[in-house]
């Protein structure tokens, strides 16, 4: 095993370096970069945005001529404060230079480092991913396993009614539904608009703000979770069918055992092994899926609308950045769901595999 886990982390090695060459030659070509964003605020102001100020800030000063546009020299200023004024095959060296020592950077507009605004961000990224995770799990394997038992049921068609149309209604339809139904829109004011907390969440006692927190996360969690059921659902019946259906199945039967046993000590051993495979990724992933537009939707910011914003205002340190973290996060992640291959199923050979 330990010269495929070799091979394979030798193979991320390019797939990283491809996925940011390539996003790093398209930001070459994009218009409308951090430099003439600040031209434009120096355009229409006198100055006065935070890139103006930041400029300010370094020196490079801020004087507009009127008709003749910005000075010469505050343009080759304005380049040198973003690093524009090397030649992108050497900013191109640099940012993997830092990258490699898992130095991120620094952003063009919040004055913060791109670390800083992920651990900033990550709280409500976490709140969602990991309420979503858990939910989805802890309700569709159980429900998964009933459906399985009951195949053709009349339970079996009205729950899958319910899990695929839950799958259908886009998750920011289904917030907006629940907001004007539960979020004071048109009936009830049951829970609150936006945010993770109340303004007064600090005054409150431990158990208040317990609840507090559940409070603010329902609405959220609801919209984000309901279509996450049907997939792992249905992967739970499927993969429980094709174990029921199988001679040792048959032949534990055949012995007298009770179907209990059957069902929980043979069957359930072989028909979760897609399902525990995939918990890394599921798990990982959830921490960084989250969706836009309910981070929109119930004003939450997370890492969603940190990578959104960035993309809008050219903000390239913050988009690759994240870009590089959750890239290598996500091969990482891919290894280690392959690796669970072997440790539910130890007759997996990956040797073998490649032969």
């Amino acid at each position: 095993m330990w010269p495929y886990i070799l091979k394979r982390i030798l193979m991320m090695i390019p797939t990283l370096l491809g996925v940011l060459t390539l996003t790093f030659v398209v930001i070459q070509f994009v218009p409308g970069g951090p430099v003439e964003q600040l031209m434009l605020q120096l355009k229409g102001r006198g100055g006065g945005g935070v890139g103006v100020q930041g400029m300010e800030a370094s020196g490079a000063g801020s004087d507009y001529r009127g008709r003749r546009g910005v000075d010469p020299q505050q343009i080759a200023q304005i380049r040198a404060l973003y690093g524009f004024d090397k030649p992108p095959l050497q900013r191109y060296w640099l940012m993997l230079k830092r990258f490699a020592r898992f130095d991120l950077g620094q952003s063009y507009y919040q004055h913060q480092s791109v670390w800083s605004l992920i651990k900033s961000k990550l709280p409500v990224s976490i709140s969602l991913g990991l309420w979503t995770f858990f939910l989805t799990y802890l309700i569709s394997v159980p429900l998964g396993i009933a459906k399985a038992v009951r195949a053709g049921s009349r339970f079996d068609f009205a729950t899958s009614l319910l899990v695929l149309t839950g799958y259908a209604i886009p998750g920011f339809v289904l917030g907006v539904l629940l907001l004007v139904l539960f979020g004071g829109g048109t009936f009830w004011q049951l829970f609150p608009l936006r945010g993770l907390t109340s303004d007064d969440w600090d005054q409150l006692s431990l158990v208040g703000k317990v609840l507090d927190y559940l409070w603010h996360m329902v609405l959220p969690v609801t919209a984000s979770v309901i279509g996450s059921f049907a997939v792992t659902t249905m992967l739970t019946k499927n993969a429980f069918l094709d174990e029921i259906r199988k001679q040792y199945v048959l032949t534990a039967r055949a012995k007298g055992l009770p179907e209990r046993r059957v069902l929980w000590k043979h069957v359930f051993r072989n028909a979760m092994i897609p399902l525990v495979t995939g918990f890394p990724s599921a798990f990982i992933g959830a921490f960084f899926t989250s969706s836009l537009l309910i981070e929109t939707l119930f004003s939450l910011d997370g890492l969603g609308l940190l990578s959104y914003d960035s993309v809008l205002r050219r903000d390239y340190p913050v988009v690759l950045g994240t870009l590089y973290l959750f890239t290598l996060i996500g091969l990482v992640t891919k290894l280690i769901s392959d690796l669970c291959y072997v440790l539910v199923d130890p007759r997996i050979q990956f040797e073998r595999l490649e032969r």
